[in-house]
């Protein structure tokens, strides 16, 4: 399984979501003192989760 790594801005397209705020609060916390934002970390952890949905597809 891929690990989770706080990621560099990629290319984006907008998007709108809404996050509960209990959500936001912790990512905005685990990005503090990072390159990160709160938009590049949503896409990795989308990205990871994906993997790990593929993943369990081959099981």
């Amino acid at each position: 399984m891929k690990k989770f790594k706080i990621p560099k801005i990629p290319e984006t397209t907008s998007k709108s979501i809404r996050f509960p705020n209990d959500v936001i609060d912790e990512v905005e916390e685990a990005l503090v003192g990072t390159d990160c934002t709160f938009s590049a970390f949503v896409v990795e952890a989308v990205r990871v989760a994906l993997e790990n949905l593929k993943e369990e597809e081959d099981i």
